[in-house]
């Protein structure tokens, strides 16, 4: 028998039955950093990437990725999610830009939506550089973490960044 909760009695995998709980409001924040040149934001400031503008195809891949969490993570329960949203800010470096990627996940339901989050961040960070690589192939997808998540019988989370 094991005691990890997502194996069965013969030691494979299994998802966890969340039949039990109760459904309640749950949302999470994820945060994904890339490191990009000047070189590379004076041509989006400028209108100039010729895919089109890297952030607007960033957040309907985010948007995508995030209703798609349970496809690609195996342990995941599939949600309905309720929202879905996403800034963006470029800081300013010593040596170029960072681009902060936030996205916030919402449903009613019985599992959280931190994978949910996690994955809008990364997926739109993947879709930033696959849009701008043509311009800048130093750019690195840095950290990515959980931000803050609220709801659930492990009640609320926010990082200490």
């Amino acid at each position: 028998m094991s005691n990890f909760s997502h194996w069965n009695e013969e030691g494979r995998p299994k998802m966890v039955d969340i039949s039990p709980k109760d459904i309640t409001t749950r949302t999470a924040i994820a945060k994904c950093t890339l490191s990009l040149s000047n070189e590379l934001f004076e041509a989006i400031e400028d209108g100039l990437i010729k895919k089109g503008d890297p952030l607007q195809v960033a957040q309907i891949a985010g948007i995508m990725a995030a209703k798609k969490t349970a496809d690609v993570i195996p342990m995941c329960h599939p949600v309905m999610l309720q929202g879905s949203d996403f800034t963006f800010k470029y800081e300013k470096k010593e040596n170029g830009y960072d681009l902060i990627i936030h996205a916030k996940v919402k449903c009613s339901g019985k599992t959280g939506v931190e994978m949910e989050a996690l994955t809008a961040v990364s997926v739109a960070a993947l879709t930033f550089y696959d849009m701008c690589k043509a311009v800048d192939k130093t750019m690195v997808i840095k950290e990515t973490l959980l931000v803050q998540k609220t709801g659930g019988k492990s009640g609320d989370f926010l990082h200490n960044q």
